[in-house]
């Protein structure tokens, strides 16, 4: 192998990558726009609900559940009429509707249990879910308290001390952002390099490369280290500028080691793209197998649900997905701090992995090439 051809390979791949104007807005994307949405809307839990309330007792008790609705489960409650409740929810106003019927107050002291209504637009199903809980208990709390005449906390007989690592503010958007961030590094790694190689096939670029003094050795190794460069740089940009300047998500580990093991990820992963690449006819191809690859990966890696909330079976076959090793590597650096006495089999497995698709891959580019 010639150095200077991988190079300058690579370096032509690179400004094959510059004239191309939507993997540049998919990498802009991916590393900005696409952390930032997904650490916002991480929260599955209720989060800002609008609800509506019908007060027609307008006693102290029907203020008290009115006021017992605030952010940041609730905006802050709209008071409407008996008809408006139909009309509104039928646009999308609101997610919940609570009718305070009259004489509730009067009812409730005489010992009658009356009923409140409680209309829930289904549609919404994350808020929908959860919210009907949280409307009951706040509305029960209130009741307890307006009958005891005092708010009081019940006294148990134990207490837990509750001490909560690495993420104290029980902070879903920086698990999402992090998450995220290993998602755009798996996808583009794959993406880009496939693409790359689809591209010329497409431009008839490739027969140019077979009558040069160049082999595929070469040509692959110029494609992995030109396109995993640009993944790596941006994966260090959005770390650095998105998730802990703009998000102000801490990062409580090595940026370094991090990168370390993002760099053998989308060593594996440029590989895997290859192989894509090679058996894609075109790429509206590319972009199926890409569906039928792509989502597994990321669905079992134990980037989006835990690993040991899944079967045995599906546990011990994805420990042969280079991205499973990531994950387990980017949360322990990311989020507990850990160092490389601590990733180090993970850095091993990513490194045999990625090595085992690199020579699959290169006898699968050869025979395309023949």
């Amino acid at each position: 192998m010639r150095a200077a051809n991988v190079l300058h390979l690579g370096i032509k791949e690179l400004r094959g990558l510059l004239r191309d104007p939507m993997l540049l807005v998919l990498i802009v994307y991916a590393f900005t726009a696409a952390i930032y949405t997904a650490s916002k809307a991480m929260p599955e839990t209720l989060n800002r609900a609008p609800i509506a309330i019908v007060d027609e007792d307008r006693s102290a008790v029907s203020t008290r559940i009115a006021g017992a609705f605030y952010p940041p489960y609730f905006l802050a409650p709209a008071l409407i009429s008996q008809q408006e409740m139909d009309s509104r929810m039928n646009a999308g106003l609101d997610t919940f509707a609570l009718d305070i019927p009259p004489n509730f107050q009067r009812d409730l002291l005489a010992g009658r249990a009356p009923a409140l209504q409680l209309n829930i637009d289904a549609t919404r199903m994350s808020q929908a879910f959860t919210g009907g809980g949280y409307v009951q208990s706040i509305v029960s709390g209130e009741i307890s308290e307006f009958l005891a005449g005092h708010r009081s906390e019940a006294v148990l007989p134990v207490t837990l001390d509750l001490r909560a690592r690495f993420n104290p503010e029980l902070n879903k958007g920086w698990f999402g952002a992090i998450s995220d961030v290993i998602t755009s590094i798996t996808m583009l790694s794959i993406v880009l390099t496939g693409a790359a190689l689809i591209r010329e096939r497409e431009h008839g670029t490739i027969e140019h490369l077979l009558v040069m003094p160049v082999t595929a050795f070469e040509i692959m190794v110029s494609k992995v280290w030109s396109m995993g460069l640009i993944v790596l740089a941006a994966s260090a940009f959005c770390l650095v500028f998105v998730v802990e300047g703009l998000l102000a998500v801490p990062v409580n580990g090595s940026l370094l080691l991090f990168l370390a093991g993002a760099a053998l990820d989308i060593f594996a992963m440029t590989c895997l793209g290859i192989f894509l690449a090679t058996i894609a006819g075109s790429m509206p191809q590319f972009g199926l197998l890409l569906m039928m690859v792509l989502m597994p990966l990321q669905l079992l890696s134990g980037g989006v649900t835990p690993r040991e909330s899944m079967p045995d079976i599906i546990q011990f076959i994805m420990l042969a997905a280079p991205n499973t090793h990531f994950v387990m590597l980017a949360q322990a650096v990311l989020f507990r701090g850990a160092g490389f006495d601590v990733v180090w089999p993970q850095l091993a497995a990513m490194f045999l992995i990625g090595a085992a698709l690199f020579v699959f891959s290169l006898n699968h580019f050869r025979n395309f090439l023949r």
